[in-house]
């Protein structure tokens, strides 16, 4: 005998249990850029004063550049540092020479964000080694890139020649801006809570909360069933080749204004085994291209060819950085994967590593204090 065919409310319960799941997906995706939001609004009532103050101190390239570093780790927003630069530019406060180097530390503390995701598992080892290192593979590509193309910058101008350029060809560019839906759809909740709750501690706390909350209901949702299909879909279709990933991460973060969201999102998906390091790395690298679009909008509003020069050295800098290092793209991906099973090799190591990396937040406001003291 043939199997008896289902009943028309067994059919009915599958698009409906479908649909429930979509919806408790996006539900937990919107809890989970909404807490980045949030972060990032409670670093800014405290943080963005003190990064304009910290950008006005710059006295030479390595000061410069771990005052970008400082200032987008307070602020967790590289486009903002970048757009206060522009804006200190357009108004002779800062010279284009200490720019760069602050824009070129800017890139490295945008990557804080993926680092806090990552301790979200820190409690499964496996998960932990993975999101650890996908979350610092962005710090490591950043760090060389700076470390190669800052001598470089500071002996022969290659930067600043090329931005001058790109200047001249872009001059006469009236202002523009774009719309940003993902600060308007997570934006309000954002606001309503730093105007109830105006204290930087409290709200990064609930911040914290709501981020972790969101990870451990992600990752129950996406083992299973749901990983196999999630995999499929990233595998043939969005991360399918290296330029598939590199414009995925471009559009996304020029779409969203924030690459610290974009590539946040993407380390959860490390952790369950979805994506792998090295289909991650290209997406960071187009996160990187796609966050300098925000300070380019904004230096045309300004109207200043100085301003306009700054923000194209943000994408001359990404660009020059993805040449030298996506052919040698071992070399970040393997100190990547290092680091990631060093940390989670035991709870001693990880909490090593984790102080090490709160370190290098303190090291250089040591030498900031002592380079304005000379």
């Amino acid at each position: 005998m043939s199997d008896p065919q289902p009943r028309p409310t067994q059919r009915g319960a599958v698009p409906l249990l479908l649909i429930a799941r979509v919806v408790y997906f996006l539900a937990l995706l919107y809890l989970f850029f909404s807490s980045i939001e949030l972060m990032s609004t409670a670093f800014k009532m405290s943080g963005r004063g003190l990064a304009e103050q910290l950008l006005n101190t710059a006295s030479d390239p390595i000061a410069g550049l771990l005052i970008g570093f400082l200032a987008t780790s307070l602020i967790q927003s590289s486009s903002t540092t970048t757009t206060i630069v522009v804006g200190l530019v357009a108004s002779n406060a800062l010279s284009i020479q200490l720019a760069v180097p602050i824009i070129m530390g800017a890139n490295i503390g945008t990557t804080t964000t993926n680092t806090i995701v990552s301790i979200g598992h820190v409690t499964r080892p496996a998960e932990f080694e993975r999101a650890f290192a996908a979350s610092i593979v962005h710090d490591i590509f950043n760090v060389l890139a700076a470390v190669t193309l800052l001598p470089l910058e500071v002996l022969f101008h290659p930067i600043e020649r090329t931005a001058l350029f790109l200047q001249s060809v872009f001059a006469g560019a009236g202002g523009m801006s774009i719309a940003n839906p993902l600060k308007m759809v997570v934006g309000p909740p954002s606001e309503f809570l730093a105007e109830r709750i105006p204290f930087t501690i409290p709200l990064v706390v609930l911040a914290l909360a709501l981020l972790f909350a969101a990870l451990q209901g992600m990752m129950r949702f996406m083992k299973g069933i749901v990983l196999q299909r999630l995999e499929g879909l990233f595998d043939r279709v969005l991360f399918r080749n290296d330029a598939t990933g590199f414009s995925l991460g471009l559009v996304a973060t020029a779409s969203v204004q924030s690459s610290s969201a974009t590539t946040s999102l993407v380390v959860p998906l490390a952790a369950t085994g979805v994506l792998s390091l090295r289909r991650i790395f290209p997406y960071t690298l187009g996160a990187n291209v796609g966050t300098t679009i925000t300070a380019i909008l904004a230096s045309f509003a300004t109207g200043s060819p100085a301003a306009v020069t700054v923000a194209l050295t943000h994408l001359v800098f990404n660009v020059m950085a993805i040449v030298i290092y996506y052919p040698l793209k071992v070399l970040p991906i393997g100190m990547a994967k290092w680091f990631g099973a060093y940390a989670a090799r035991s709870k001693t190591k990880t909490v090593g590593v984790l102080s090490v990396y709160i370190a290098l937040h303190v090291l250089p406001i040591l030498y900031i204090i002592w380079s304005a003291q000379r």
